[in-house]
């Protein structure tokens, strides 16, 4: 196993010495990965549910660094971590566009790039920076991955699809990383793991999606179950599919419960959470993201500091 950690894109620490700092310390502490979430714009009145809380809204505000920009900065400060789009919005980019910015930030990176995707779920957001069809997000995602590999690898990249074509081109430099950069698909719905199965690298779930719930290793298992029938169903090997998860409600400091009264893994004491990570790792997951984030950079350093050294030896035992 693994582990990265949430770099912030508001706030007082999304400032260039906070972001620095972190990433350095980061580096220091041995985390793998430094990863960067993906809003351009954010309405200031949205109707859109928000997927990852009980209530449906989203808990950010206006205030938002874009992410390949704030990526690519964060790789000019750091040597080792590997950089993580959690997740990059498939459609809010041209994909031609994307897949070259992509390709740079790995040429630039000394191949460090991971390319976290999804689909989105602010309509308001996709409207108001003139992106494709909401309602049509997952037929656009899938081909723009598609479109990013025929970039990535052919020396002659030709492309007719519903929403992107492109021919008589030259893409070059190619990404460091071949074929390409890794690809791990997010989503928890039955159409993200089909998406994962047929075009990703991996699976990159979030695990508290009230309406496709992943926080146990019972309900993780279950999903990875299907996950594996549609690559089966794809013709894909099930086992060449890294594991990745997202646990944004890591908590050392206290204790909470899910709505059986069972305690929410990654929460509690450092004894429990160590055990939370042996037991999804023995399900398959290699690489955990954690969100260490707190309102001082100081208390964020502590809180990266004390998973480093108060959880992480207690793993092994």
């Amino acid at each position: 196993m693994d582990y990265g950690f949430g770099m912030p894109t508001r706030g007082p620490l999304a400032q260039p010495e906070p972001l620095i700092a972190l990433a350095k310390r980061g580096e220091e502490l041995g985390f793998r990965y430094l990863n960067v979430s993906d809003h351009i714009v954010i309405a200031k009145d949205i109707h859109s549910r928000y997927p990852y809380s009980e209530t449906g809204e989203f808990p950010g505000s206006g205030e938002c660094l874009e992410q390949l920009t704030l990526l690519t900065f964060i790789a000019s400060q750091t040597a080792n971590a590997r950089l993580l789009t959690s997740v990059m919005v498939l459609p809010h980019r041209g994909p031609v566009f994307t897949a070259k910015a992509l390709a740079t930030l790995d040429v630039l990176s000394r191949g460090r790039l991971t390319v976290g995707c999804g689909v989105g779920w602010m309509r308001e957001e996709f409207e108001a920076i003139g992106a494709p069809p909401y309602d049509e997000r997952g037929a656009v995602g899938s081909e723009y991955i598609r479109a990013f590999k025929e970039l990535w690898t052919s020396d002659n990249p030709t492309f007719e699809g519903r929403y992107c074509r492109f021919s008589n081109i030259s893409f070059s430099p190619k990404p460091v990383q071949k074929p390409h950069p890794p690809i791990w698909v997010g989503g928890e719905s039955p159409a993200a793991l089909r998406r994962a199965a047929q075009l990703g690298d991996g699976w990159y779930p979030i695990g508290n999606n009230p309406n496709s719930p992943l926080q146990t290793p019972e309900l993780y298992s279950k999903a990875l179950d299907k996950l594996r029938h549609y690559a089966e169903e794809s013709g894909r090997d099930a086992s060449e599919l890294d594991l990745a998860y997202s646990a944004g409600w890591y908590n050392e400091r206290q204790t909470r419960t899910l709505s059986g009264g069972e305690r929410l893994p990654f929460t509690g004491a450092p004894t429990q959470i160590a055990q939370d990570i042996r037991d999804f790792s023995s399900l398959g997951v290699r690489h955990l993201m954690l969100n260490f984030q707190t309102g001082t950079l100081e208390g964020t350093l502590e809180r990266m500091r004390y998973f480093v050294e108060e959880v992480l030896p207690l793993v092994e035992q």
